[in-house]
């Protein structure tokens, strides 16, 4: 069983290679090159390909790599928003994904984020290196007894809300389906309510058609004057051209986003050499309120470690023909 494993960094490759002797029969040669239709010709030959969050799995992609006698796409991710399902089931092509690798690793990034941004820690940080001990622009609020609300009360906003809880914190939540295991702290809302109440906006869903840039310039105006707003789920929940426009409002004390629309081309790229020609992300960096990190959530060394161990076990489980919860497609 050989695999294509595209956009390889040296992390993925220290979390990998330890658990092959593990699991026997399978064979993976690790490229540079991200997937996407003029790369998935390279998978001839291969069994399967792995690939990540920042890839193109269009209907385009899926055919090419089809033709060339892939059957099974694993995606070392829990989101699968780039991956055109559809085409796959009609191909025959099987997608697994990594639902939960680690939701503790997400949310505590996300608690990070808001904290950062609440009491100006990097700025504060940069102050100080230049011998600026002044206390000028890093004003923040107390989170104990605010209201944290969670969108999206899976696995990451779960544990997300319980970090708020420890916190002191009032949790409030939103999600189609309410998560029973919250049910003893987690007061459930509708999503106008919870942007009306909420001193910290925390988004943990996936990204679906019904929350394609719910955060809009229409229901930003619901929020608090001062709130926080922290993405750590999918760029494209948050409208950015509209965001900017409510941080020009002074609606929010502070953004931190850990993905954003435009993060396609940067994720882990150096770019610190290019000029951004009409880049929103330089737009959202030079206000002193934003925060923003490299799609970094699942950046943990347990993270990596349950995703290599989940992502190889997809690999024996398609090579039997076995379907489990992690299938897709």
């Amino acid at each position: 069983m050989k695999i294509l494993f595209y956009a390889a960094k040296v992390y993925d490759k220290k979390s990998f290679d330890p658990l092959m002797e593990r699991f026997p029969g399978i064979e993976i040669d690790y490229i540079d090159h991200e997937l996407e239709p003029m790369t998935a010709a390279l998978a001839e030959g291969y069994d399967a390909i792995c690939a990540f969050v920042s890839a193109d799995v269009g209907a385009k992609t899926l055919e090419i790599l089809n033709e060339k006698g892939v059957k099974t796409v694993l995606m070392r991710c829990a989101g699968y928003n780039n991956v055109d399902v559809e085409k796959a089931k009609e191909l025959g092509i099987t997608v697994k994904i990594v639902p939960g690798y680690s939701p503790e690793a997400v949310a505590e990034l996300a608690m990070g984020l808001a904290l950062a941004v609440n009491r100006r820690l990097y700025k504060a940080y940069n102050k100080v290196r230049e011998n600026d001990y002044s206390l000028r622009g890093l004003r923040g609020v107390n989170f104990y007894k605010k209201t944290a609300g969670i969108v999206g009360t899976g696995k990451i906003g779960a544990a997300m809300a319980r970090i708020c809880r420890g916190f002191g914190m009032k949790v409030i939540g939103y999600d189609m389906y309410e998560n029973p295991a919250l049910k003893d702290f987690v007061e459930y809302v509708s999503l106008d309510e919870l942007f009306a109440r909420s001193d910290l906006i925390s988004l943990h869903c996936p990204l679906l058609d019904s929350t394609y840039h719910m955060i809009n310039i229409e229901n930003i105006k619901k929020m608090k004057d001062g709130v926080i707003l922290v993405n750590t789920s999918r760029g494209a929940l948050v409208d950015t051209d509209e965001l900017i426009e409510g941080i020009r409002l002074n609606k929010f004390l502070g953004v931190g986003l850990d993905v954003y629309e435009e993060e396609t081309g940067n994720v882990y790229e150096d770019r610190s050499d290019d000029i951004m020609m009409h880049s929103v992300t330089a737009r959202l960096l030079s206000f002193p309120n934003v925060m923003i990190t490299s799609h970094q959530g699942f950046y943990t060394l347990e993270a990596l470690n349950a995703i290599a161990e989940t992502t190889l076990q997809n690999m024996m489980d398609a090579s039997k023909g076995e379907r489990t919860k992690n299938d897709v497609a």
